[in-house]
């Protein structure tokens, strides 16, 4: 792909792309239908991924023969590694494949991947035999080899697979549309929806095959949803609006990041517009013009022009160049903010599992698999989508007078606090169980473990859309599949986090309670104090929100994504009334964007004429 264009001097300047989709054959590509091939595949993976997600730990324990702790930590392992691997799937399908291909490619890895699962869970020959206490693990030699290499197989097609669908979707939406990018904030939302159903199926159905009749046959069920995943999502091919892979976006950051070291020395221009910019109205249309901001100053050094040279790669960096640095730059506090909370989600899939397994379990004549406990959060997520879809945000939007009834940021933050109050719970619940096992020999019912499960579901689904959503409209265009992958990394880095909080509170509380064990230690649920390991999370995650209040404020949402908002406004009646904005303000604990971004005024004329920002940011 040519890189760079014609400038009004007939000089090449990079940066600029050419048309980042193909050609429309007809009016049926693009919009919610060609979507609904997408939800359909997330609807069907998810059946399995999620059964997986939630009996991991118990297929670890029980079958794979590790510890409590060392079958938390493999799970949260797992699960770490397949999120963080979106950012393998996000990057490829910016820059080497169509989004959709990717998405194949990687499903065909994921069927693999269960293929050895079925293997190993079927033939006991191949599954380690019980060991010694002391031991966190049994699974050694070849059959260890097996064992990872098919759970890194799935977690590699199951991360390439999400760091390239979302970002599919949503291309099927137009942004410089209003009406468009309305449909974009709910594709984000019927894109969970189908997740939840798909995963409460899962969870449900497929959790109790595995754990009470076969393992074997629970992947069997797990690989047949995928392979039909891939099937539909591939037959949607003639509905899509195709995006076509760019530059590599690592490579146009580190661009940036390597030529402002090398005129660190250089004086920056008094006026903004002496930085380098493509100034061709046709390259423009080509590509995204982001007009300069004040922050990160610094980096605007990449954009300082030799004098006596021609721009060329490596040796100046254009203006929207630099910009997509600094929004990435932007991203990055916010992203770091919701990991903990990610952290929370962990234990509700591998200690309150095996809180679960000491339960009453009974539900009338049914016994329900404690891994199918997940389903509480599900249901009432697949049950409060549509809700938030058609009833709260039509009516908050009255109030706020934002298209979507809350900012991306104040929509994570709502998840954040809900979070915190889920672990404080958790506490609780467990400290009852053991009381009531303990001293009166009886076991609670396995639904007190919904309290704090069905805050958490809430929390999840007012934070992941609202990430999702935020780094997709926040990206520059040629980043979008890998920066909707960092609402997946976020996820991965809280698993990775938790593996490490539990090392580290073992080896502290063991330490500073000169106790034989640490907190989470051992095979006894019992005698471990899990409940304070919720509490010492809840605590953090008070802390961690007040951070992210911080950050929130500090954010600078990207020109267009103002203007956008502006636009809709005005087609929903305007701005509200000055006593409902007042009400407005104080309802918002994150605020509006501080700082009016410049707008493009583009004047009549030839092409090759030039643009000027009009104002610049503050």
């Amino acid at each position: 792909m040519n890189n760079y264009e014609q400038g009004m001097d007939g000089e090449e300047v990079p940066g600029a792309k050419e048309l980042p989709y193909q050609p429309m054959k007809n009016q049926r590509q693009g919009g919610f239908r060609a979507t609904y091939f997408i939800f359909a595949m997330m609807f069907l993976d998810n059946i399995g991924f999620v059964a997986n997600m939630a009996s991991m730990v118990l297929y670890f324990m029980y079958v794979m023969k590790f510890d409590l702790s060392g079958s938390a930590t493999t799970t949260t392992n797992y699960l770490g590694a397949t999120f963080i691997l979106t950012l393998v799937g996000g990057f490829i399908s910016d820059s080497y494949m169509t989004r959709l291909n990717t998405a194949l490619v990687f499903g065909a890895i994921e069927l693999m991947g269960y293929m050895l699962l079925i293997v190993q869970s079927h033939y006991q020959k191949l599954q380690p035999k019980p060991c010694a206490e002391t031991e966190s693990t049994c699974v050694h030699g070849s059959k260890a080899l097996l064992f990872y290499t098919s759970i890194c197989l799935v977690a590699l097609g199951g991360g390439g697979i999400r760091g390239s669908i979302p970002a599919l979707g949503a291309d099927q939406f137009d942004q410089k549309d209003p009406k468009e990018r309305k449909s974009l904030a709910s594709f984000f939302n019927w894109f969970l929806l189908s997740i939840t159903i798909g995963a409460t199926l899962g969870v449900t159905f497929v959790v109790y095959v595995s754990t009470k009749v076969r393992w074997d046959i629970g992947f069997s069920i797990s690989m047949c949803c995928a392979f039909l995943g891939l099937v539909f999502v591939a037959l949607g091919k003639p509905f899509y609006r195709v995006r076509i892979p760019g530059d590599s976006p690592l490579l146009r950051v580190l661009e940036v990041l390597v030529v402002s070291v090398k005129n660190w020395r250089k004086e920056l221009p008094s006026n903004s517009d002496e930085l380098h910019e493509i100034r061709d109205r046709k390259a423009i249309r080509k590509g995204e013009l982001i007009p300069h901001s004040v922050q990160f100053r610094f980096l605007d050094k990449a954009a300082i022009v030799p004098k006596g040279t021609d721009p060329q790669r490596w040796k100046v960096c254009t203006v929207t160049q630099v910009e997509e640095v600094k929004i990435l730059a932007r991203m990055m506090p916010i992203l770091l903010s919701t990991i903990l909370m990610n952290t929370c989600l962990a234990q509700l899939q591998t200690f309150s599992v095996q809180q679960g397994t000491l339960m009453d379990v009974n539900l009338g004549g049914f016994q329900v698999p404690p891994a199918s406990i997940p389903v509480i959060p599900l249901v009432f997520m697949s049950l409060l989508i549509p809700v938030y879809e058609f009833m709260f945000v039509p009516l908050i939007r009255r109030i706020t007078g934002h298209p979507n009834g809350i900012t991306h940021l104040q929509r994570v933050g709502v998840g954040l606090v809900l979070s915190a109050i889920s672990m404080g719970i958790a506490g609780l619940v467990e400290v009852k169980r053991k009381h009531e096992l303990l001293h009166h020999n009886h076991k609670i019912s396995l639904f007190w473990l919904s309290f704090h499960y069905a805050i958490f579901g809430i929390a999840d689904m007012f934070t992941l859309v609202g990430l999702m959503e935020f780094f997709y409209s926040e990206a520059p265009v040629g980043m979008r599949s890998l920066s909707t992958s960092f609402s997946w990394m976020s996820l991965s880095i809280g698993y990775f986090l938790s593996s490490a909080f539990v090392g580290l509170i073992n080896k502290v509380s063991r330490h500073l309670g000169k106790a034989p064990k640490g907190w989470l230690q051992g095979r006894d649920m019992n005698t471990n104090h899990v409940e304070r390991f919720y509490w010492f999370l809840a605590i953090l995650s008070v802390v961690n929100f007040v951070n992210y209040l911080f950050w929130a404020n500090w954010y600078k949402y990207k020109n267009d994504d103002v203007a956008g908002d502006d636009e809709m406004l005005l087609r929903y009646g305007g701005r509200p009334n000055n006593g409902i904005d007042s009400f407005s303000t104080s309802l918002s604990f994150v605020s509006r964007p501080q700082g009016e971004f410049s707008s493009v005024v583009q004047e009549k004329g030839q092409e090759g004429e030039r643009l000027e920002p009009k104002v610049e940011s503050k």
